[in-house]
C-alpha cells in the first residue's frame, strides 16, 4: 500500500505532507525526528489526513499537488471534505 499523509501541529501551526509505503512506520520515524528534520522542530504531529492511492507513481503525484496549493485551507477542505481525496485518486489514476 501506498500513502498521502497530512500531520498537523498546533505548537507551530504547521502541516507536513509526505508520502510512505507503511504509515505506522513513517508516523514512529516523525515521532523520533533528529535534529536536521523538519518534523523535529515539534513534539506535537498528529496525524490528521492520510489517502490510501493504487501505487507509488499515483501517491507522490497526490503528494506533489498537495504541495503545490501550498494552502492551510486546502489541507483544511481535505479534511472536512472527503470528496476530494476521491477526487484525487480518480484524476491520478
Amino acid at each position: 500500500m501506498h500513502y498521502v499523509y497530512i500531520l498537523h501541529s498546533e505548537k507551530l501551526d504547521r502541516y507536513y505532507t509526505g508520502y510512505t509505503s507503511n504509515l505506522e512506520t513513517r508516523l514512529e520515524f516523525h515521532e523520533n525526528a533528529e535534529n536536521h528534520k523538519f518534523t523535529h522542530n515539534a513534539d506535537d504531529w498528529k496525524l490528521i489526513f492520510s489517502l490510501q492511492c493504487d501505487s507509488k507513481q499515483q501517491a507522490l503525484a497526490i503528494e506533489k499537488h498537495i504541495k503545490a496549493m501550498k494552502s492551510k485551507i486546502y489541507i483544511r477542505n481535505l479534511i472536512q471534505y472527503p470528496e476530494m481525496g476521491r477526487k484525487l485518486i480518480e484524476k491520478y489514476s
